[in-house]
């Protein structure tokens, strides 16, 4: 048995959230049972978790969470083995798919990726799936050229999760950012992520 964040719906559709033990048959089909040690609050999570399950929840009983960090338990899969430490973002985990809001998860195979070496999995979901998104579009931008002396770079919805780490990665290498953001409550903490002038959204 082990702990899960459930999410059921009610006779009148709406959902709620509570915390119950499971056992492993209750478990959606997978090639790799996973030992969950991190997991991350998304955007995503928070619609999930909402009692009508943002229009992303398709089928209860749910577990959301989608990302994951931890150690492979279980494998049918040569690529992973018993130990192996890996990572999950992505592939509709959390919305379709049960995901990391539980102490075990099954996966398919093809969803996972090695811990990369020398990050911890606590680590790993301290960055989750919005710094890897916001670290990609990075990388993206300087494959098409980007450069710190081509000019400012605005980044929009500069203080969500996305957003607030694209401004502190792009500050760190050089660029001149522009943050732009609907909350000018935040400006003291995008210029201490290293944004240069803040855009209100109007």
């Amino acid at each position: 048995m082990f702990k899960a964040l459930i999410l059921e719906q009610g006779d009148d559709g709406m959902a709620s959230a509570s915390v119950k033990e499971i056992g492993e048959d209750s478990l959606p089909e997978g090639d790799v049972t996973v030992a969950v040690e991190y997991s991350t609050v998304n955007y995503k999570d928070g619609l999930c978790l909402s009692p009508r399950g943002g229009g992303l929840v398709r089928a209860y009983p749910h577990v959301g969470g989608v990302d994951l960090a931890g150690t492979v338990e279980t494998s049918d899969d040569p690529r992973y083995s018993p130990g192996d430490k890996v990572v999950l973002t992505g592939w509709r985990v959390g919305e379709v798919h049960w995901g990391g809001y539980a102490q075990k998860a099954r996966v398919k195979a093809d969803w996972l990726v090695p811990l990369p070496e020398g990050l911890t999995s606590r680590q790993a979901m301290a960055v989750g799936t919005a710094g890897f998104t916001a670290m990609l579009a990075v990388m993206a931008l300087e494959d098409h050229g980007l450069s710190p002396d081509k000019g400012e770079v605005l980044v929009t919805g500069a203080a969500g999760g996305v957003g607030s780490v694209a401004t502190a990665i792009l500050a760190n290498l050089g660029h001149d950012v522009a943050a732009v953001t609907g909350r000018p409550e935040t400006e003291d903490y995008l210029r201490a992520l290293g944004a240069s002038q803040i855009v209100p959204r109007e």
